[in-house]
C-alpha cells in the first residue's frame, strides 16, 4: 500500500501487513466447519496476524540486533502462512482459490520484503 507524504508515494508496510491480517481473516471466516480446515484455519490465523503485531514490536526495537531478531519472527511468521495457503489450495479448503491467489501472492511478496529488510540491517550492522 502506498502512502502520499509531500506529494510523494511512500510504502507503508506497518499498513501493508494490516492489510494482509485483515485478508487471512476474512479467509479463514469462509473456510468449513470441520476438523482440518478448523486446525489449519486456527494455525494460519496466528501466524497470519502475527508479521502486523511484531512489525510494530520491531519498529521500538531497543538496539539493531533487537530489530533484526523481530524482524526474523514476522519473516518465520509469514513463512508457516505461505505453507498453509499452499495447505488450503491442496487440500482444497475453500471453494474458489481467487482470494487464496491473491493472499499468497502477497506473502510471497512480503516475505522478498523482509529477506532483503534482514539482509540491509545485517549489512548495517557490520558497518
Amino acid at each position: 500500500m502506498l502512502k502520499y507524504v509531500m506529494g510523494e508515494k511512500k510504502f507503508d508496510l506497518e499498513e501493508r501487513l494490516v492489510e494482509f491480517s485483515l485478508r487471512i481473516m476474512d479467509l479463514v471466516e469462509i473456510m468449513p466447519d470441520n476438523k482440518i480446515a478448523n486446525h489449519i484455519a486456527g494455525q494460519m490465523l496466528r501466524s497470519g496476524t502475527s508479521p502486523a503485531l511484531n512489525y510494530g514490536e520491531a519498529q521500538s526495537a531497543e538496539s539493531r540486533n533487537d530489530f533484526i531478531h523481530k524482524m526474523k519472527i514476522c519473516l518465520k511468521e509469514l513463512r508457516e502462512t505461505n505453507i498453509s495457503l499452499k495447505i488450503i489450495k491442496r487440500k482444497p479448503l475453500v471453494k474458489t482459490f481467487e482470494k487464496v491467489d491473491f493472499i499468497l501472492t502477497e506473502c510471497n511478496e512480503l516475505i522478498s520484503i523482509f529477506v532483503k529488510s534482514i539482509a540491509t540491517a545485517e549489512t548495517n550492522r557490520v558497518k
